[in-house]
C-alpha cells in the first residue's frame, strides 16, 4: 500500500538535531524488546543460558532475525530476552537500564509493558516480579534525575492471549496500580486469539476503572480491531495499523472512512504505531518502506496518531530514529514532531493533571525552544 498522504507540512522538516532534542512520549514499549545486547549477554553467562551469537554480534543477530520476514524467527528472539529476565536482580537491571536509555533519548513519559506471567521459571511470585521491574524503574528515574533527564515511567502488565492469564494478571494491575502499574494489555499471535477470550479480565478492569489497551489490528484485521473496542472497551489499541482496511482509498472524492473508522476517528480513540516494527513484520501488505505505512494518511485524517518504538532491541531503534524515519518519508517538521507528542501525551495512562503538566510545562516549552 502506498500512502496518499495529502497534507504535507509547510514548514521546513526537522533537522536531525531537532528530532534529537525534541521531548518524547513512548507509549507502546516492551520491556523485553528493549533490553541492551551487552545486557543480555552478560546475563547469559551468568545463568548459563546459550546464545545464538557472540557478545559483540548479538545486537545485528537480533535485528537480522528480527528482519528476516520469518516470524519464527522473530519469536526465537524473545526466547533469549524473556530467559535473561527471571531473577529479581536482572528484572531491575533490565527496567532501570530501560528507562536510562528512554531519557537519554529524550523521553520524557513511557509506559514499559511486559507480561509478569514470563517470568516465573526463577521462582518468582506474580508479585515479586512486579515489585522488582518497580525497583529499577525507580532506581532507573533517579539516576536520569540527577543527570538532568527526568522521566516519567509507568509499568504496563501485559497478560499472554493465548493462555488463561487474563484475570489475574488484570487484579495484580488493581492491586498495585497504586504502586507504580498504569494499566493492562493482552500480547502475544493476534490470529486465533481473539481479544473476547479475555472478555472477563477486560470487565473487571471496566467496574475497577482501571485502564487498558489491546494490541489489535496488527497481525490480523477490523473483526479483531472491533471486539477490542466494541465488546472489550480497549482505551488504546496497541498498533491497529490495518484500520487502513476500513478506508476506501480509491473513492472519487478522496479517502472514505467505513463505520468502524470513522467510530474511532470519532471517538479519539489512540493508536501507538510503531512504524518500524510494523515493516519488519509485514503488518499492512504491500508496504516497502516508512513512506508506504499508514501513519501518513491516518495523520491527515485526524486520527489520534502516536508514534512508538515496539522492540528497540528487534528494530534496532530509537524513538529519536522513528521520528527521523516520519520526517524523512513525510518531511515533517517540528511542529508535526509536537501533534505526534501531544497525542500521546493526552493518551497516557496518567492522571489528568499530571498529563496537563507535563504537555504545557515541558512538552511544549521544549519544542518552542527547538
Amino acid at each position: 500500500m502506498t500512502s496518499t498522504s495529502t497534507s504535507a507540512t509547510t514548514a521546513k522538516p526537522a533537522t536531525p538535531e531537532q528530532v534529537l532534542r525534541a521531548p518524547k512520549v513512548a507509549l507502546h514499549e516492551h520491556l523485553d524488546g528493549g533490553v541492551r545486547p551487552a545486557t543480555v549477554a552478560d546475563i547469559a553467562e551468568q545463568i548459563g543460558h546459550e546464545l545464538p551469537a557472540a557478545p559483540d554480534q548479538l545486537g545485528l543477530w537480533f535485528a537480522d532475525a528480527a528482519s528476516s520476514g520469518s516470524l519464527p524467527r522473530y519469536l526465537e528472539t524473545f526466547e533469549h530476552t524473556v530467559a535473561v529476565m527471571q531473577r529479581a536482580e536482572d528484572l531491575a537491571r533490565v527496567a532501570k537500564e530501560s528507562v536510562l536509555d528512554l531519557a537519554a533519548d529524550g523521553v520524557v513519559y513511557a509506559e514499559l509493558r511486559w507480561a509478569p506471567e514470563q517470568h516465573l521459571a526463577g521462582g518468582l511470585s506474580l508479585p515479586e516480579t512486579v515489585e522488582a521491574v518497580q525497583a529499577g524503574i525507580d532506581e532507573g528515574r533517579a539516576e536520569a534525575r540527577a543527570e538532568g533527564t527526568p522521566i516519567v515511567v509507568g509499568q504496563l502488565l501485559t497478560a499472554m492471549r493465548h493462555a488463561q492469564h487474563g484475570l489475574e494478571i488484570a487484579e495484580l494491575v488493581v492491586q498495585y496500580r497504586d504502586r507504580g502499574v498504569c494499566g493492562f494489555d493482552i500480547a502475544g499471535a493476534e490470529d486465533g486469539f481473539p481479544p473476547i477470550l479475555h472478555l472477563e479480565a477486560f470487565e473487571y478492569l471496566r467496574r475497577e476503572n482501571a485502564h487498558f489497551t489491546i494490541h489489535a489490528g496488527e497481525a490480523f484485521g477490523l473483526p479483531s480491531i472491533w471486539q477490542a473496542i466494541q465488546r472489550c472497551g480497549a482505551d488504546r489499541l496497541g498498533h491497529g495499523v490495518r484500520i487502513i482496511d476500513d478506508i476506501d482509498l480509491a473513492a472519487a472524492d478522496g479517502p472514505r472512512l467505513g463505520r468502524l473508522a470513522s467510530y474511532i476517528r470519532d471517538k479519539r480513540i489512540p493508536l501507538e504505531m510503531c512504524p518500524s516494527s510494523n515493516l519488519q513484520t509485514s503488518a499492512v501488505p504491500n508496504m516497502r518502506s516508512v513512506a508506504d505505512h499508514p501513519i501518513g494518511l491516518l495523520k491527515d485524517l485526524g486520527f489520534r496518531v502516536t508514534v512508538n518504538c515496539d522492540n528497540r532491541l528487534m528494530s534496532g531503534t530509537t524513538m529519536s530514529r522513528e521520528m527521523q524515519l516520519l520526517v524523512d518519508a513525510f518531511g515533517y517538521g517540528t511542529d508535526d514532531l509536537r501533534w505526534f507528542t501531544v497525542n500521546a501525551m493526552k493518551s497516557a495512562f496518567l492522571p489528568f493533571d499530571e498529563r496537563l503538566a507535563l504537555i504545557n510545562d515541558v512538552i511544549k516549552p521544549r519544542y518552542a525552544a527547538l
